[in-house]
C-alpha cells in the first residue's frame, strides 16, 4: 500500500494535485442497508408512509448527495459526474431494504466517494421519511463494492 496522499511532506493536509493524470473512465459501486421493524418496510413498500414515496425520495437524495460529495468531504475534488444511479433492494425476511449506487465519469479521479455518500443520504432519507414510526432503523454495512478505472485499475470487493 503506498502512503496518504493527501499528506504533503510536513504531514499538513492537502488536496491532491490530479492535473497531470491521465482522464479515464472511472466507475465505482457501493452499497449498505437500513435494517427496520417488519411493518416499517411493508408501509415502505405499500407507499403507505404519510411523508411520501420513501423510495423515490431516497433516491433523488442520493444522487444529488453525489453531486455535493466535494462540498462534504474535505479534500474531495469537485466531479463533473455523468452518471449516477441508486437501486433499492427490499429483504422482507430480513426487514431490510440494501441499497446500491454507482457512479461515472470520464475524469483524473475517481468516484468511490460519490458513491459511498449516494448510499449513506439515500439511508439517511429513508431513516428521516419513517423515523416517527421507527427509531430503531439502523444504517449497516455500506462499502465499496467495485471500482474501474485510473492507474490502480480494477477493484472488486472479496478478489
Amino acid at each position: 500500500m503506498t502512503g496518504f496522499t493527501h499528506m504533503d511532506t510536513e504531514g499538513r493536509v492537502r488536496m491532491v494535485d490530479v492535473t497531470a493524470k491521465e482522464a479515464t473512465d472511472r466507475t465505482a459501486v457501493a452499497r449498505g442497508a437500513i435494517t427496520m421493524q417488519p411493518d416499517t418496510l411493508e408501509k415502505i413498500l405499500a407507499g403507505a408512509v404519510t411523508k411520501g414515496n420513501v423510495l423515490e425520495t431516497a433516491r433523488i437524495a442520493g444522487v444529488m448527495a453525489a453531486k455535493k460529495t466535494s462540498d462534504l468531504i474535505p479534500m474531495c475534488h469537485p466531479l463533473p459526474l455523468t452518471h449516477v444511479r441508486i437501486d433499492f433492494f427490499p429483504d422482507r425476511a430480513a426487514h431490510l431494504i440494501r441499497i446500491e449506487a454507482g457512479a461515472r465519469l470520464v475524469g483524473r479521479t475517481g468516484v468511490e466517494m460519490e458513491a459511498l455518500t449516494a448510499v449513506t443520504v439515500a439511508a439517511l432519507t429513508i431513516y428521516d421519511m419513517c423515523k416517527s414510526h421507527d427509531r430503531e432503523m439502523t444504517i449497516t454495512d455500506v462499502c465499496l463494492v467495485e471500482k474501474s478505472g485510473g492507474k490502480s485499475g480494477h477493484y472488486a470487493r472479496g478478489e
